[in-house]
């Protein structure tokens, strides 16, 4: 467990930008806020800066409860992805809307088996 919290706080330092943006993109789209708002959406940052899916970097069974998380705890946000598009990627690029910018890549999507099933014609 200890090796597995500094691994992730190694992570965070190299990416501490990304997961800024992330959990700045979560809170800004809470539905509740409060502490476990909080934590919640630290949680889900940090799992974005995992190699696989989101869903499975949490621990979730499928991508099906991630969504049922969103849209409970950060319905704003949720609502805007009509395309149901990845949660991850769309978290990309809500965050490069945000600052202007018209084509973002999620950072580690490059390299998953599941390339061509996300990157399809929702974008």
């Amino acid at each position: 467990m200890d090796s597995d919290v500094s691994n992730m706080q190694r992570l965070v330092g190299r990416r501490a930008e990304e997961y800024d943006d992330i959990l700045r993109l979560l809170m800004d789209n809470s539905t509740v806020s409060d502490g476990d708002t909080g934590r919640m959406a630290r949680f889900i940052a940090l799992s974005s800066l995992g190699d696989n899916h989101l869903w499975q970097d949490m621990g979730l069974a499928d991508r099906g409860e991630l969504s049922k998380i969103m849209e409970t705890w950060f319905k704003p946000l949720a609502v805007k992805n009509t395309a149901d598009m990845k949660w991850k990627k769309f978290f990309y690029k809500q965050i490069c809307e945000r600052e202007g910018f018209m084509l973002c890549k999620s950072p580690s999507c490059g390299e998953c088996v599941d390339y061509g099933k996300c990157f399809g014609p929702e974008v």
